[in-house]
């Protein structure tokens, strides 16, 4: 394939995420200016690593229970000023495995114990991207279980964050009324549609 652009230049020099802008050709190899952000460094953008390894995870996690509620949380998000309904996730750190920042994530943001389900096809494991418009960010789905109890202990002070544990009706509320992340969404119609919780993972 014929190289889409020129050069890439980073515009932003922060620990979590950062802006850059490519000198990018259309389809006639005219140059336009295009941006992206990415939490990767300049030399580890996907363009130049062709990597797939996620960035991040979100948790699809149900009780332990007869009727399965599944975990979601409350959160405050600064960019809408406005709280927003979404599945426990966050950032893969190191050499952490998706399953193993998942199970930090849990404990921080809700103080549940996560066991990791590991049943099923593992084609919905695999990192998928967020945004391919704006960012090169790739996200894995780890599922499980939850047990122990729910605690803002672990909760760090940028976050403010409430904890629901949402049976059926009370998940078709939300989708039909709420603020909700796209990736939550989609994960909460699976919980309801899906006769045993991780049901939808043999398809």
């Amino acid at each position: 394939m014929t190289k889409k652009y020129q050069e890439i230049h980073q515009l932003t020099d922060n620990p979590f995420l950062n802006l850059y802008e490519m000198d990018a050709l259309d389809t006639k190899g005219k140059a336009f200016h295009y941006y992206f952000a990415s939490r990767n460094d300049a030399q580890h953008i996907k363009l130049k690593t062709k990597s797939l390894k996620a960035e991040g995870i979100v948790i699809y996690a149900v009780t332990a229970e007869p009727a399965p509620r599944l975990v979601l949380i409350r959160q405050y998000r600064y960019p809408l000023d406005a709280f927003l309904y979404e599945l426990p996730a966050g950032l893969v750190d190191g050499d952490e495995t998706p399953g193993m920042a998942a199970a930090r994530e849990m404990k921080e943001e809700t103080g549940l114990d996560f066991t990791e389900y590991t049943g099923g096809s593992a084609c919905w494991r695999r990192p998928f991207f967020m945004g391919a418009g704006f960012t090169d960010e790739t996200s894995a789905s780890v599922f499980g279980t939850v047990s122990g109890s729910v605690s803002d202990a672990f909760v760090e002070d940028t976050e403010e964050i409430q904890v629901i544990l949402a049976d059926k009706e009370k998940v078709r509320q939300i989708l039909e009324s709420e603020r909700v992340s796209m990736r939550g969404a989609y994960l909460m119609m699976h919980f309801l549609n899906a006769k045993e919780p991780f049901a939808f993972l043999n398809v």
